[in-house]
């Protein structure tokens, strides 16, 4: 959705001072459950889903949801859907995952009058209505806590919070790597605690250092942007990289398989969309 600029190196040691920081909210997990899963840090994490690599998925954030896509994953709002919907899909055998912004305000949410004016920084370009937030206040977390309960109540499996990658925008605030791993974290670990599981947006230049705290991944455009490789370290975990590409090129079948084929070599489940996540135009890669 916006232009990323991405960190050359993240270091361990700057996650590390990151999540002590952190200490005051939600602990993260064991050490002793990152060497348990190979790196990762969700093997202390009883109870929530957890994906698979070979998952497919639907992304529509707009409109009435289609719900005949044979897939494991539908990828959904969480405002904007009701429990319904949530529940009837899950009987279906799909999971849930739940789409909500963690970066960034939106004036159409319900919740949008509990941010303060000091919270809410410049526009984000071709995102009308939308600020980014101040992810150091202790008031956004407190809203992103809510929004994770509201998801809870509504039956989702996972969510899908957005717009995590602040530190690398023009935001309005001073906002370092080290705050973006920190908030990232947060999000992740208030995610499993209440049994949820959480996938990491973009953010591709914290994408090794994170990726412990997430099950799996959503990223837009990596083709176009040449950051799919990154993300193996994820399918190399067995998490699932859903991956959705907006160029009208890819839409005619002489070049089609350019982004198929990107996203192939890390084994990303790609889908080519329509930039209003309305469900218009759905082809997939996973699909031929």
């Amino acid at each position: 959705m916006k232009t990323i600029k991405v960190l050359s190196r993240i270091t361990t040691a700057l996650l590390c001072t990151a999540l002590t920081a952190h200490a005051g909210a939600s602990p993260a997990p064991a050490a002793n459950a990152v060497e348990n899963r190979g790196n990762s840090a969700l093997a202390s994490i009883p109870g929530h889903w957890v994906p698979d690599v070979s998952d497919t998925w639907h992304w529509q954030l707009k409109g009435t949801i289609d719900t005949s896509y044979d897939v494991k994953i539908y990828d959904i709002d969480l405002f904007d859907v009701d429990a319904t919907t949530i529940a009837a899909l899950k009987r279906a055998g799909r999971r849930v995952v739940c789409y909500f912004s963690a970066g960034s305000s939106e004036d159409w949410r319900p919740d949008f009058r509990q941010f303060r004016a000091s919270d809410m920084g410049k526009r984000l370009n071709d995102w009308k209505g939308g600020r980014w937030l101040d992810i150091r206040s202790d008031n956004v977390r407190k809203v992103m806590k809510q929004r994770l309960d509201r998801a809870v109540a509504k039956g989702c499996d996972g969510v899908e919070p957005d717009n995590v990658d602040g530190y690398a925008n023009d935001t309005g605030f001073a906002l370092t790597a080290k705050d973006q791993l920190d908030f990232n974290a947060f999000i992740a670990n208030e995610a499993h605690w209440r049994d949820l599981a959480v996938g990491l947006k973009n953010d591709d230049g914290q994408v090794a250092a994170l990726e412990p705290w997430f099950d799996f991944a959503v990223n837009e455009k990596c083709s176009a942007q040449s950051v799919c490789d990154g993300y193996a370290i994820f399918t190399s975990k067995n998490k699932p990289v859903l991956n959705a590409q907006y160029a009208q090129q890819y839409r005619t079948s002489s070049v089609q398989r350019m982004p198929c084929d990107a996203s192939t070599k890390v084994s990303s489940r790609t889908l080519d969309l329509a930039a209003a996540l309305n469900n218009s135009y759905r082809p997939s890669c996973y699909d031929r």
